[in-house]
């Protein structure tokens, strides 16, 4: 706003105040006395954009958007740590903890002691862990052990929210309003819960006063059922549904499910560069179509029906190195876009190319 207001701009504007019998030339005493007030003034219109921006959300710096954003009640959500499933071959003490490559775990509750299965959490918050499976080695010694897996991530840990993300919540504050078991607030109060990546709300699903909430993991994949369990339990406990016990207001019996997956089978007539084939691409392939599904899941609340395009997948192929030429593309045996049921999110199922 301010950037016409050069030092050369706020100099001449003083000079031009100085009566002109007096000399104003460079290296004269009135331009050494002038100059430096001119340089200061420069910096202080600087200061003012600078004040400027940081005043509206819109162009506010993080730590300034978090003080705008808490005058509406708005924090953002904090780093969380990994929660997973892990299996021994014998029962182990709760709060032993293990290292799997470069994260340490510890025991924290016991899920079947009959095959010897816990939950572990990990000690490092963000989101790092959450493919960390494998083979974990004890910290301290434990009599008897000879297998400890870390087989599943139950709660995939979560990054501190992004900037980005918590402007976002932040603008939309002021379009829809979370109050007293409304469609905002249930969107708003269990997107906050840990793992949760996504929801979406429906009215009267089983008669009056019921509710169900179908939600996806913070990877944006199916929830395992240990994290929707913890949603239930969080937004209206089964075993007192409807009393008022969880963030669901009294009287709203909620059902909390997880999205499904619809595998996606592709069929295409691909033309290779020389030296290029199928098995040297494959690879290749698979992660770019991957991306792709990853892309639409992360669409999934705010969307209606997510639909899987024929043209993004061989506009996608296409680019690749190795592919000259893409054709006849089916998805699941038909020539068409495929349009997903409500609650479903797509992933990769077999390619023929």
């Amino acid at each position: 706003m301010y950037e016409e207001m050069t030092f050369e701009t706020v100099l001449d504007r003083m000079l031009s105040r100085v009566s002109s019998d007096i000399d104003k030339r460079e290296g004269s005493i009135i331009y050494d006395a002038l100059a430096p007030a001119a340089a200061e003034l420069c910096q202080m219109y600087i200061d003012l954009d600078i004040v400027l921006n940081e005043t509206f959300a819109d162009t506010a710096s993080r730590d300034y958007l978090i003080l705008r954003a808490k005058e509406r009640g708005i924090t953002p959500y904090e780093a969380t740590k990994a929660i997973g499933k892990a299996v021994f071959n014998c029962s182990v003490p709760i709060g032993s903890r293990f290292n799997l490559e470069d994260f340490n775990y510890q025991v924290t509750e016991v899920i079947s002691s009959q095959d010897f299965t816990y939950k572990v959490i990990c000690e490092t918050v963000g989101s790092d862990a959450n493919h960390n499976l494998g083979t974990m080695i004890p910290i301290q010694y434990i009599q008897g052990l000879t297998k400890a897996e870390l087989v599943e991530v139950l709660t995939p840990g979560e990054d501190a929210e992004s900037t980005q993300s918590l402007r976002k919540r932040y603008l939309n504050s002021f379009d829809r309003q979370a109050f007293g078991g409304n469609r905002a607030d249930y969107m708003e109060k269990i997107n906050a819960i840990s793992g949760v990546g996504g929801c979406k709300v429906y009215r009267a699903w089983n008669g009056g006063g019921t509710v169900k909430c179908v939600v996806l993991n913070s990877q944006y994949q199916k929830p395992s059922k240990s994290l929707i369990e913890d949603v239930q339990t969080t937004v209206d406990p089964t075993q007192n549904a409807g009393d008022g016990l969880g963030i669901a207001p009294i009287d709203h019996v909620v059902t909390i499910e997880g999205v499904t997956e619809t595998p996606i089978a592709i069929a295409s007539t691909i033309t290779y560069e020389s030296g290029w084939s199928f098995g040297e691409c494959e690879p290749y392939i698979e992660e770019i179509l991957d991306r792709y599904f990853m892309e639409l899941s992360k669409g999934w609340a705010d969307s209606g029906n997510l639909v899987v395009r024929i043209s993004q997948i061989e506009s996608r192929l296409l680019d690749m190195d190795g592919i000259l030429d893409i054709g006849n593309t089916t998805i699941n045996g038909e020539a068409k876009n495929l349009m997903l049921d409500e609650n479903c999110i797509p992933i990769r199922g077999d390619f023929y190319g």
